[in-house]
């Protein structure tokens, strides 16, 4: 089921200018909860997922426009676009993956039946558009699941598993170069929930960690160009990636040297959970959800 807001409760897009910190607000609803910003390609409009449905708002603000679907209905916010702007992939709460056709708005399952106890959740795109990076989640009974890290080719295949451990792995995202992929986990903390950001080859070797700090670092995002990544950072102590909590936006180099705040807000699942840097590497796209 979608998300609602809160009562009092304002969803609020914004972009923000990474390199001065300026912010502007495209577009707020007291009505509809938005999430997930997704920049195009040709920098004109950002696709957010509210309700269930997909949608389309140019920069400067102005109306939401629905995009068709194709028959995919009650997506989540895990969505990318295609390196050419012309297919969204989604995914949907039945489980699956999907192709959606901005051309034509027909749709095309592109995910695996693996039974009613695996789940994909999409993340990220490679950049020549033939692989896409998703989390599998295993249900295994009396409320415990193991999330991994798989690949599967956009124009559907088998999945290949990346990653191997009981601990949580999420947020997979392809460099911009094809040779990485980037993730947090939980994978050698002894604190529960206590998730940190991680890089590996795209084959799943040479798995590196990047932060270790006391936060929960959560989603990170490459810039097209690879040289910066955006990730949103959680108060420590703080289990799996919840809305409704005062976090921070930070960017960094991409080896995350340097971490820097850029945007504090009150928001959290929904804020920040795909690639939603412009096509120019300078301004990223995010959601807040304040309650008055």
């Amino acid at each position: 089921m979608a998300r609602t807001l809160r009562e009092g409760q304002r969803a609020q897009l914004f972009i923000v200018n990474a390199e001065t910190g300026q912010t502007s607000l495209v577009a707020e609803s007291d009505q509809l909860l938005f999430e997930a910003p997704n920049w195009t390609p040709d920098g004109n409009w950002l696709i957010v997922n509210g309700d269930g449905r997909l949608f389309r708002v140019a920069i400067d603000g102005g109306e939401f426009f629905e995009i068709p679907l194709g028959g995919v209905t009650e997506l989540n916010n895990d969505h990318v676009l295609s390196p050419d702007g012309h297919t969204a992939y989604v995914s949907s709460d039945d489980g699956h993956l999907y192709a959606v056709s901005f051309e034509d708005g027909t749709s095309r399952r592109v995910s695996n039946d693996r039974g009613e106890n695996f789940r994909y959740y999409l993340h990220g795109i490679s950049p020549d558009g033939a692989q896409l990076a998703y989390i599998g989640l295993e249900i295994l009974g009396e409320g415990a699941v193991r999330t991994n890290v798989f690949t599967i080719p956009a124009a559907g295949g088998p999945d290949m598993q990346l990653t191997g451990e009981d601990a949580p792995h999420d947020g997979s995202e392809f460099s911009p170069d094809g040779q990485w992929i980037y993730f947090n986990s939980e994978r050698g903390s002894t604190t529960p929930g206590h998730a940190q950001l991680f890089r590996m080859s795209a084959d799943g070797e040479d798995i590196t960690q990047l932060t270790f700090d006391e936060r929960v670092n959560w989603f990170p995002h490459l810039t097209p160009a690879g040289d910066r990544l955006a990730y949103i950072s959680y108060p420590p102590g703080t289990l799996g990636h919840p809305a409704d909590l005062d976090v921070i936006i930070r960017v960094a180099d991409a080896d995350v040297a340097g971490a820097r705040d850029l945007v504090a807000l009150f928001g959290g699942q929904g804020t920040l959970n795909v690639n939603s840097w412009d096509p120019t590497g300078t301004k990223l796209a995010y959601v807040a959800y304040p309650i008055d």
